[in-house]
């Protein structure tokens, strides 16, 4: 295995405690703020290149956010690592019981293209705040961002510890025969069935944050332009290709008729009467992604947009009515710009076309009426909720960023990252004297000595009480 040599090289790193200190983690850790800012014109230009993304969108979602978790996780790593106490029985309140958060060794971290720094850096983050060694595995479909990690990173990690691997799928294969101790994923859920048999074999956990359907339900109560400004830049960010973006609308045809005004006008405002010309609206990745979502163009009618330049790989920002559900753009995750809406009754009709679906990695609804967005938070179920908004509670690192079922596995952002690449192991240390304390649990055994057993190690309920 062209890997092996590798996978032994940083397990025995791990092997010698290396990464165990709180010092090393913490060097290795600034060490990735300074890849950011040494490197971040390189980033915005091979993100420009790869996907067509404007500085702005790509300052925002690979620069400092990254740096956001990244100051979150040097800010309290002390905290998370110490050992965490735990209440104890009568029997044991001379020992010591405690959690202690421990790396797992040698871990592999596989990102997508999408993202193609934050997607690996966030979760490289909590990978060394958690004491371990890592290969990382950007995307080969963003080539220049790929190139970029490859080259760059390496000179700012310890690299008996660290290392980045390229390649495209049989690389990636070949690379998943090794025994890792824990592998964290990012892509489709196809993708994800691959890698979690591979982990398997080996019994690896893993983290899979796939995608799928993100479902956006607009009530009749709500203000409509606000509604259509913050679908439109969540849609329509990084050209559509976020696994959180709205991917649908469920909204009623009187609502319909409005958000399309709203919509057109708020397109408009974003990028001008030809988007094509905005610096501020990108491009599809890849002639193969192009001609995907060019074919979900067929489904139900073209509202506002539907332009497309094959050479440029450009399709417009795109609005779609008339979508049955059965319709091929309701068959797969469309990550691209285009946005189509399905006419509902009501709430209720609509939760009940939520839940009849894959549960989605982000839920979002709107509406003017509070107890109509709890009503949907209630009814759901999803990976992450946002209301009366889109995609911006993946920017706060107190939450946890996870899919649920289809849509992924395990969490990460902030502690959850931390938690993610850490062991909790259970530890209980006790004195070698007062052996008369243990006598009752050893044979012969008596109902006394078991009385004794139990009054000094029972847990109770609280506020017991019995009815007489």
């Amino acid at each position: 295995n062209p890997f092996a040599g590798l996978v032994s090289h940083l397990r025995a790193s791990w092997l010698s405690g290396k990464t165990r200190p709180m010092r090393y983690r913490v060097a290795q850790l600034e060490a990735l703020g300074r890849f950011l800012d040494d490197k971040k014109q390189q980033i915005l230009e091979a993100i420009a290149s790869d996907l067509g993304k404007a500085p702005f969108e790509t300052e925002l979602s690979e620069i400092f956010l990254c740096k956001n978790e990244l100051h979150e996780t040097l800010n309290k790593l002390s905290r998370w690592m110490k050992d965490k106490q735990v209440d104890r029985p009568l029997a044991m309140q001379l020992d010591s019981a405690f959690i202690r958060k421990e790396p797992y060794g040698v871990v592999l971290i596989i990102a997508p293209w999408n993202y193609p720094i934050h997607l690996f850096l966030v979760p490289l983050i909590g990978a060394i705040a958690a004491g371990n060694c890592v290969i990382v595995k950007p995307s080969e479909v963003s080539t220049n961002t790929e190139r970029l990690v490859a080259e760059a990173l390496p000179s700012y990690l310890d690299k008996d510890c660290f290392a980045v691997v390229t390649g495209g799928v049989q690389e990636t294969t070949r690379l998943l025969e090794n025994k890792f101790d824990y592998i964290f994923f990012t892509g489709s859920p196809p993708v994800g069935r691959i890698i979690m048999t591979a982990a398997a074999k080996h019994l690896t956990p893993v983290t899979l944050e796939l995608g799928g359907k993100n479902p956006c339900y607009v009530s009749d109560t709500c203000d409509v332009t606000n509604v259509a400004r913050r679908v439109a830049w969540g849609r329509f960010f990084n050209a559509g290709q976020t696994c959180i973006a709205p991917d649908y609308l469920l909204c009623t045809l009187e609502m319909q008729e409005k958000l399309l005004l709203a919509l057109r006008k708020a397109i408009n405002d974003f990028y001008g009467p030809n988007p094509q010309e905005s610096p501020d609206f990108g491009r599809i990745v890849s002639d193969k992604q192009f001609q995907r979502v060019k074919r979900l163009l067929g489904s139900g009618r073209v509202a506002i947009g539907g332009q497309t330049d094959e050479a440029k790989r450009y399709i417009a920002p795109t609005v779609l009515v008339d979508v049955q559900p059965s319709d091929p753009i309701m068959q797969e995750e469309i990550f691209g710009p285009i946005l189509p809406i399905v006419v509902i009754a009501n709430m209720d009709e609509a939760i009940d076309f939520i839940n009849a679906r894959p549960r989605p990695l982000a839920l979002y609804a709107f509406s003017s009426d509070d107890k109509i967005v709890n009503q949907v938070l209630e009814r759901t179920s999803s990976g992450g909720f946002c209301g009366n908004d889109t995609l911006i509670h993946v920017t706060l690192p107190s939450l946890p960023f996870g899919g649920i079922g289809n849509s992924g596995l395990g969490t990460h952002h902030g502690k959850f990252s931390f938690d993610t690449f850490s062991h909790r192991r259970g530890c209980l240390k006790r004195g070698m004297g007062r052996e008369p304390l243990n006598a009752p649990r050893y044979p012969p055994y008596s109902q006394k000595n078991f009385g004794v057993i139990r009054a000094t190690s029972k847990v109770s309920r609280k506020n017991d009480c019995t009815l007489l």
